[in-house]
């Protein structure tokens, strides 16, 4: 932040002015690169794939596959996939919100299953970063089929930062990042 100051008819004000926030993972913003979801064994697994990242949010799609029903009298999508899919999608909110790379291991999340996702469709999730203290990052997510505004899950989850010093993955995937190889 930097401070300003100007002389305005005789008297003295300060201005603040920010500066533009930082984002460690801010060349990889915008559509998804499928790298982003691939070096999780469990969601390379499940073909999770990065729809769209930007500052503090991520989009990611769950492909429908016939393996990911859980109840097949009702074809009823299986509710640890679609927990993964928000739990990965929410990891990837909180590594787009940090202005640093580092680790981030989920604390908490706490889905609400507002109703069964639809069969033989794409699942998508999209997370919101909206708080990131020293240690904790705090975020909300939608899961939906075709749009945000018919969710059948939403989630509140807490991430921490920095929960283990090894290498974070993202690192590999931004310019000179194989620099970052260990």
């Amino acid at each position: 932040m930097q401070l300003s100051s100007f002389d305005c008819a005789g008297e003295l004000w300060a201005l603040t002015v920010s500066t533009p926030r930082r984002y460690a993972l801010e060349a990889l913003f915008g559509p998804g690169h499928q790298e982003m979801a691939s070096y999780t064994p469990h969601a390379r697994r499940l073909g999770l794939r990065v729809v769209e990242t930007g500052p503090g949010f991520g989009i990611c799609a769950l492909p429908f596959r016939e393996e990911l029903i859980g109840d097949p009298v009702r074809r009823v999508i299986f509710g640890g996939a679609i927990t993964t899919l928000i739990d990965h999608t929410s990891g990837l909110a909180v590594a787009c919100a940090l202005e640093e790379l580092t680790s981030v291991a989920t604390i908490d999340l706490r889905v609400d299953y507002l109703r069964a996702a639809k069969s033989d469709v794409e699942l998508f999730a999209r997370a919101e970063c909206y708080r990131v203290t020293r240690n904790v990052a705090f975020v909300r997510a939608l899961a939906y089929e075709n749009s945000s505004d018919d969710a059948f899950a939403s989630a509140l989850g807490t991430f921490m930062i920095g929960a283990n010093r090894s290498e974070t993955p993202f690192s590999r995937l931004l310019p000179g990042g194989e620099d970052n190889k260990r």
